[in-house]
């Protein structure tokens, strides 16, 4: 694990959702990612193995698939959203221990997910953690502008009134901590439990040792409760 940052200072704890605040391994995106090709495939009237290919170009490119159907077609985000979030929130369970562990930490908490409030909404109650967290802002706030554009980072911290220097970030990809570390953001990257198998890309696994990662854990919750007991 890097070291390179200490959390002495940060007053502003602001958490990515999906893969960051429940474990990689639950495979819930599985879920979405699946009604994403289902959404790309009837829209574009396509076959399932021409819409995946297309998914993931779009999903690289754009930075949501939802973005690249926007821009590419013409998608409304409302129809798209309410589609692709329509799943099965059952495997995640309540994280008791990660709530105690949110509750201790000194400031403000905040999620900040390229997904909808909905969802977001969804996941946290399923988890027993959102009385934790002052604000989720989505991608409807973010004017569909998914993170990793630089200006949805700033949009959010201007919206939030957050100086970016007392804060930081926590994130399942490598590529959305780039913009928050030039910002001056202390970076913390969630990789999967190495013990279980995942659903990912290659690439989303990718950055573990980028300058812009200043600490990785495949254990948030332990890694908050440390956080807590350090002098």
């Amino acid at each position: 694990m890097k070291t390179t940052h200490s959390f002495a200072h940060v007053d502003t704890w602001v958490f990515d959702l999906d893969n960051t605040l429940y474990p990689h391994h639950v495979n819930l995106w599985q879920q979405v990612d699946a009604r994403i090709g289902e959404f790309v495939a009837a829209h574009l009237n396509i076959s399932p193995s021409e819409a995946r290919l297309i998914q993931k170009d779009y999903y690289r490119r754009h930075g949501t698939t939802m973005r690249g159907m926007m821009t590419e077609h013409g998608v409304s985000a409302d129809d798209f959203l309410a589609y692709v979030h329509r799943i099965d929130h059952s495997p995640l369970q309540p994280n008791p221990a990660m709530g105690v562990a949110i509750a201790k930490l000194p400031g403000r908490k905040l999620i900040l997910t390229n997904g909808s409030t909905d969802h977001a909404d969804a996941v946290l109650a399923r988890l027993g953690i959102g009385a934790h967290f002052e604000a989720v802002f989505d991608i409807i706030a973010a004017e569909l502008e998914p993170k990793p554009a630089p200006q949805t980072y700033q949009k959010f911290l201007r919206i939030h009134g957050i100086d970016p220097a007392k804060s930081a970030m926590f994130e399942d990809l490598a590529r959305n901590l780039v913009v928050p570390h030039r910002l001056g953001m202390t970076t913390v990257l969630v990789v999967p439990d190495g013990s279980k198998e995942v659903v990912r890309e290659d690439w989303e696994l990718e950055g573990r040792g980028a300058a812009h990662v200043d600490h990785v854990t495949d254990d948030l919750t332990g890694f908050l409760q440390r956080l807590d007991e350090t002098p």
